[in-house]
């Protein structure tokens, strides 16, 4: 067996910190869009404070992963940063679009007199769009940008997984974060928004398998479908619990399903792709900068990411427990 270069070893350490940056990412900024989300299904203004207020002391930090990925795929990866961004740039624009719409109307909500319903909607309909938008990203990225119809309906397909996945995360942090009428309808959300995220999770696996150049390269591979198969199973286990969590009333239960279920996505999601950054057409060794860059980068990543790590540590364990209303 050939040994690694130290290239190689760089290249393929940084393709595994970005895919450690998108879960981060993806789970936290992901049930603070779900919770947006489903603001945009209860009528009364008391209950949409409460949801916000949920998710009021994490919301900006989450997104702050987002600037590190996107910092951290320029860097280690510009062909792939350039390949990407320029592939994407509608999508991409309706990603930063929405979350300017969020950061707007959550902070102008509170000042708000007679318009605070509508700065309410703005931020669900925000929250949306962002969701939609990931989704149809990683739609795009899946199918290596192949045009035609088989593609717009995996990538539909895809912005429909991510939105009812986000929904699965902010009904179970509901579940975690409010008591009385709102965490029994966030149970419910959280049933339902679990069958739709299953539905989605196996449409998207069927049409990998049959549309996209992942289907086609990599899963073909006994021993990559053997890893997928096993992660499968982790997967189904976590949504039984999920439905368990529910059922007994737990309070923690249902987000930690949730999340699992999520990481365990995305380390499928990573496997798959390896040793792609766009399957079929952009390799981690070709999208990779030198390896001085890549190693100063991991020195200065080093520094960082135990920092970041350690404030969002923080601020859940600062900020836990049941939301008391305001008014309260």
């Amino acid at each position: 067996m050939t040994p690694l270069s130290t290239q190689a070893l760089l290249s393929q350490a940084w393709f595994g910190l970005i895919g450690l940056m998108l879960v981060f990412y993806v789970v936290t900024d992901g049930f603070d869009l779900g919770v947006g989300m489903l603001t945009l299904l209860r009528g009364r203004a008391s209950e949409r404070d409460v949801m916000i207020q949920s998710i009021g002391h994490v919301w900006d930090a989450n997104e702050t992963w987002l600037v590190a990925l996107g910092g951290a795929l320029f860097g280690a990866f510009p062909k792939a940063y350039a390949t990407i961004l320029s592939e994407l740039y509608v999508p991409v624009m309706l990603l930063i679009a929405s979350l300017i719409m969020r950061g707007a109307a959550i902070e102008f909500r509170h000042a708000a007199q007679r318009s605070r319903t509508a700065w309410d909607r703005v931020f669900g309909a925000g929250s949306l769009l962002a969701a939609i938008a990931q989704g149809i990203v990683l739609g795009k990225v899946l199918t290596g940008f192949v045009p035609g119809a088989a593609s717009i309906g995996f990538v539909i397909i895809t912005a429909i997984g991510v939105v009812s996945g986000y929904a699965l995360l902010g009904a179970t942090w509901l579940v975690k974060k409010t008591t009385g009428a709102m965490e029994s309808a966030a149970r419910r959300y959280t049933v339902m928004a679990l069958a739709t995220t299953v539905a989605a999770a196996l449409a998207v696996s069927y049409a990998t398998l049959r549309f996209s150049q992942v289907g086609a390269t990599r899963w073909q591979d006994a021993g990559v479908f053997h890893v997928l198969a096993a992660f499968a199973v982790v997967a189904a286990l976590a949504c039984a619990y999920v439905l368990y969590a529910v059922a007994v009333r737990g309070e923690h239960g249902p987000f930690a399903g949730a999340t699992v279920l999520f990481i365990t996505s995305f380390a499928g999601l990573a496997l798959s792709l390896f040793p792609y950054l766009v399957p079929g057409r952009l390799s981690v060794a070709a999208a990779a900068s030198d390896s001085p860059t890549l190693a100063f980068m991991l020195c200065g990543i080093g520094l960082v990411f135990p920092v970041m790590i350690g404030y969002n540590l923080y601020q859940y364990h600062l900020f836990r427990g049941k939301v008391v209303p305001a008014q309260h």
